[in-house]
């Protein structure tokens, strides 16, 4: 299709990030029983020689029968239309092949891609500059889908606040923070943050780090998935919030070259770590007291979210929320996540930085 209908586009953006099948937006009757709309449909969410990193088997067979199902539906002539030949032969060989147990594909990790486009251009095929697009800027990764947040695991897959702080940072103020910064990331999981700042906003170097060294060492392979192998642009280290930072390999970095930006996403949920995180942004302050820190958070827990904004003030911070609303998932076109529980983006500075600005 020369021109591809923006409904294929944005179903295709929700099924390779493992949108629920029965929230997806399915295109509507006309244009899926037209046979060019089956044939991308086919190139673009089911034929493996295209597509290295589709979602899990057993995914691809939830999409796939009830994509069947609406096609059969929509046809109005069996003279005329017809379902694709591609399609049904994927339904029976996923079939015939026989997709893992729902308990089976919960202990595996799977290929979840992230379209990155600012909201305002979610319909829009079209880059930052309003150039025509080819192919969409993306991220993918490896993730477990199926945890619960909250539990240990929690860095193996990428929760509502990166989402919601990629987001921002995909707008033109959000952009501005990251451009050309040398960025270190607190609590990375899966890495979605770092190589959106590194891969998609021209980030000078992103140093992404978590506490959990198997969290690490899967970061590191997603950064490899999305060709980030450079590590004058983007590194991943474990570091342990509360522990001195003197004598470290952040110190060194900070002397050789100093960080701009701290962020961080979902790293406030747990009210036993929050102390040891903040000890960790004084350590950081105290290397450079110019530094920008922006952590978004989902407001489960609104005493300990709260918790963590009083220590920053006991810390001497600055603690102010930078406003971004969340778009009710309905709405979204690019990157997608829950927003019925509130998502917060705090901007934290030093109070000593912002006597020496006349703030």
């Amino acid at each position: 299709m020369a021109d591809v209908d923006s409904q294929l586009r944005l179903f295709r953006r929700q099924y390779l990030q493992l949108f629920e099948p029965d929230f997806l937006a399915w295109p509507h009757a006309q244009l899926l029983r037209r046979s060019d709309a089956q044939a991308w449909l086919f190139k673009h969410l089911f034929d493996e020689s295209r597509n290295p990193r589709l979602p899990p088997e057993r995914y691809q067979l939830r999409v796939l029968r009830p994509l069947i199902d609406r096609i059969e539906k929509a046809i109005q002539d069996p003279d005329e239309d017809e379902i694709s030949d591609d399609l049904m032969e994927r339904a029976a060989a996923l079939m015939t092949h026989g997709v893992p147990s729902e308990f089976e594909a919960m202990k595996e990790r799977a290929y979840v891609t992230f379209t990155c486009l600012p909201a305002s251009q979610g319909n829009e095929n079209q880059d930052g500059d309003g150039n025509y697009m080819v192919e969409e800027p993306t991220i993918t990764l490896l993730e477990r889908r199926n945890l619960i947040s909250g539990s240990r695991t929690t860095g193996h897959r990428t929760w509502e606040a990166a989402l919601h702080l990629g987001s921002y940072f995909l707008t033109k103020s959000g952009r501005n923070l990251v451009k050309g910064k040398s960025v270190l990331e607190l609590g990375a999981g899966t890495g979605f943050l770092a190589i959106l700042c590194a891969k998609h906003l021209g980030a000078r170097h992103v140093a992404t780090t978590d506490g959990d060294e198997a969290v690490v060492e899967y970061l590191k392979e997603n950064l490899v998935l999305n060709d980030m192998h450079d590590e004058k642009l983007v590194t991943a280290r474990t570091l342990w919030w509360g522990e001195e930072l003197k004598d470290t390999w952040v110190e060194q970095k900070c002397t050789a070259d100093p960080f701009d930006i701290i962020i961080g996403a979902d790293i406030t949920y747990d009210k036993v770590a929050i102390a040891a995180l903040v000890q960790t942004l004084r350590y950081l302050f105290r290397m450079k007291p110019g530094l920008l820190v922006v952590i978004a958070g989902v407001v489960r827990n609104a005493e300990t979210f709260q918790a963590f904004q009083d220590e920053c003030v006991r810390s001497n911070f600055t603690v102010e929320e930078i406003t971004f609303a969340a778009r009710p998932m309905r709405e979204q076109s690019a990157l997608f996540y829950a927003a019925a529980v509130p998502i917060k983006i705090l901007s934290i500075t030093s109070q000593a930085q912002d006597r020496d600005a006349g703030i």
